[in-house]
């Protein structure tokens, strides 16, 4: 396939402007010269040949309207087209965000609406939309961690942060300027409680702990855990990146969090992954609710309108009031599922990754035996013996058509490949998966040479993953 440019002929246009109607205005009369190009490279050619061009690189990329998508702790399920159409309504395509709140009552109501919903989800007392992405709303909630307590004149300066958590908690901690202690796990794959309250003093802030952890595994003590930090006046920060396993099942706040962070472009279907777009909304208990971001959206009759006025907010963290169009499809999904079909979903979550562990059992390094909850995690400690990584039996997935699991994550579990199924894939293709993952290990055995050159059968084949990060060769030759 050539790149783009070298399909460029001089002359050819993918568009035809008509005349401007203004008259023409000389660049430098509207820029300085510092800031006018003397050359723009862009290539020529055709509309025909460019639509084909992007269209034949969109076919080499896989995605989960193409095949089951096993990535753990990203939930890449499936999501309803349905979605797509009503985020797709030009009255919510076409609203301005600065229009008078009179004029986008049925946005605000969604909004409104969609805060309240992920309250009785969640079981917080209240939700905050703006967050961009999951990430962006650790960060939020660390913020308003930070914001709780200067408010009461304590100056706390650490977070602590267990082993198993998502890896960007530490960043998001670091980012308000804290220093972050591991946490160390047990035996189990949980909170090391010993450990904990070692860690757990005046000086803490409180602790961020991913539950379900990246182990797939629910943390049994989580009373115990919050009391622990609760009894030095911390607070405990739930990553609710893995919420999709508990809906309609169990509340984090009612197991003791003062505030989560949710992916609604995880656990509510919205498409995840290429860069975004995401939201990760932010729900807290009562002592925090006075620092959430502003606008808040209130009701006040039939009237919903943006209110800024609250004056303990630690400000706006994103334009606007975030990314709606993410909003109106979690929120579509919330309505067409209600409460029962949220409980399925989770339900099935669980159920279609404890499937996964106990087929895959005899074949694969099980970390942890015992139940998960959303994914399960093995390792390559069986397969090692014949010279075969996690990294050959992630490349072999891919010539029997499937994206590979996570690997090397979480990195707790030497060799990892975590699993995630997800509640949107029927048994049928669960069924296909485990003939794969089982035919791959008895050629680890047998042919372990076969596995560790593959992949054998895409466009690319095995590639040096250090040199292709750090001198990337863009140009495709036949």
């Amino acid at each position: 396939m050539k790149l783009i440019f070298e399909k460029s002929v001089p002359g050819q246009s993918s568009v035809s402007l008509p005349e401007s109607d203004i008259g023409k205005i000389k660049i430098d009369q509207l820029l300085p010269k510092s800031k006018i190009r003397k050359e723009l490279d862009l290539p020529s050619v055709n509309e025909t040949d460019l639509v084909r061009h992007y269209t034949e690189l969109s076919q080499r990329n896989f995605g989960v309207d193409q095949g089951f998508y096993p990535l753990g702790s990203c939930t890449m399920k499936y999501s309803p087209k349905v979605n797509e159409e009503m985020a797709s309504l030009t009255g919510f395509t076409q609203i301005h965000p600065l229009s008078d709140d009179v004029d986008v009552q049925g946005a605000l109501q969604l909004y409104y609406e969609l805060e309240e919903f992920l309250k009785e989800i969640t079981g917080f007392t209240a939700v905050s939309l703006q967050p961009a992405a999951g990430a962006h709303g650790e960060a939020t909630g660390v913020m308003l961690m930070k914001a709780y307590f200067e408010d009461r004149s304590e100056k706390r300066t650490k977070i602590l942060i267990p082993e198993a958590a998502h890896g960007t908690n530490p960043a998001s901690s670091a980012l308000c300027g804290f220093e972050t202690v591991t946490i160390k796990s047990n035996s189990q794959g949980e909170v090391n409680l010993d450990d904990l309250k070692k860690n757990m003093n005046r000086e803490t802030v409180g602790l961020m702990l991913t539950n379900p952890n990246t182990l797939g595994l629910f943390e049994k003590n989580i009373k115990k855990i919050c009391q622990i930090v609760h009894h030095q006046g911390g607070l405990v920060y739930c990553d609710g990146a893995n919420m999709n396993s508990m809906l309609g099942v169990t509340r984090p706040g009612d197991q003791g969090f003062d505030l989560i962070q949710l992916n609604l472009h995880k656990s509510f279907s919205t498409p995840h992954g290429g860069g975004g777009p995401g939201s990760g909304p932010v729900g807290v208990n009562k002592k925090l609710v006075p620092y959430l971001p502003v606008p808040r959206v209130k009701k006040n009759g039939n009237l919903y309108c943006r209110d800024y006025n609250h004056e303990k907010s630690i400000g706006k963290v994103k334009t606007f009031m975030g990314n709606f169009g993410v909003m109106v499809k979690a929120y579509t999904y919330i309505r067409a599922l209600g409460g029962k079909g949220l409980k399925r979903a989770g339900q099935n979550s669980v159920l279609n990754a404890n499937y996964l562990m106990k087929k895959l059992k005899p074949y694969f390094d099980l970390a942890f035996d015992k139940t998960c909850m959303h994914e399960c995690v093995f390792s390559d400690k069986k397969q090692q013996l014949y010279g075969v990584t996690t990294l050959d039996i992630a490349k072999r997935l891919l010539d029997y058509g499937y994206h590979a699991p996570t690997i090397y994550f979480p990195m707790i579990v030497h060799g990892a490949i975590m699993i995630e199924p997800t509640e949107t894939e029927s048994k049928r293709t669960l069924d296909e998966f485990v003939e794969v993952m089982i035919k791959i290990a008895n050629e680890c055995r047998t042919k372990p040479e076969l596995v560790k050159t593959a992949p054998h059968k895409m466009l690319v084949t095995r590639v040096d993953e250090v040199a292709a990060a750090r001198n990337p060769n863009l140009k495709w030759e036949e």
